[in-house]
């Protein structure tokens, strides 16, 4: 059986190539990359030495909940500059909030309307004045659909940062 090696890239659709351009690059601070010389709107960007995310322009229907994870350094920071943007969204998955492994966690929505999810990792200092805004969550904990389905492989000590490489 062949084994996975590892995620080479992410791909999302956007409705302006453009404006995504921007936003990863400039916003986020994406490293741009040459992209295939494709017949569609295309560009690529470095997220680490083996992870890229893919940006190509279609006109197609955005997932509510579907998403992807980057972890960031300065989970405040892009905090303070998602919300001065108008882009963090609670409607999927709740406010901001620390997690019980003690990471950071939100979720925003880039121009096309893809959503997105930006954690910390456990040990980052947080500011505690971010506890204040009413986008965040005062005590750690985990989004609660009311469902109560816990089909899955839930655990007490379940955390993002399970990979080999993680600082």
């Amino acid at each position: 059986m062949p084994s996975i090696q590892t995620i080479n890239h992410v791909a999302l659709i956007v409705d302006d190539i453009e404006e995504a351009r921007r936003f990863y690059g400039e916003e986020l601070g994406l490293e741009l990359l040459p992209s295939f010389d494709f017949d569609y709107p295309a560009v690529f960007f470095r997220v680490n030495e083996s992870q890229q995310l893919h940006i190509t322009e279609w006109k197609d229907t955005m997932s509510f909940r579907g998403h992807f994870c980057m972890v960031v350094e300065d989970f405040v920071g892009l905090f303070r500059m998602l919300d001065a943007a108008g882009r963090i969204d609670v409607r999927p998955w709740g406010n901001v909030r620390r997690l019980p492994d003690g990471g950071m966690q939100m979720f925003a929505r880039d121009p096309a309307g893809n959503l997105l999810e930006f954690a910390s990792r456990p040990e980052e200092e947080i500011d505690p004045a971010l506890f204040e805004h009413d986008l965040v969550d005062a005590a750690p904990g985990l989004y609660s659909s009311g469902r109560e389905d816990g089909r899955g492989l839930g655990s007490s000590d379940a955390t993002l940062h399970h990979g080999k490489n993680e600082a």
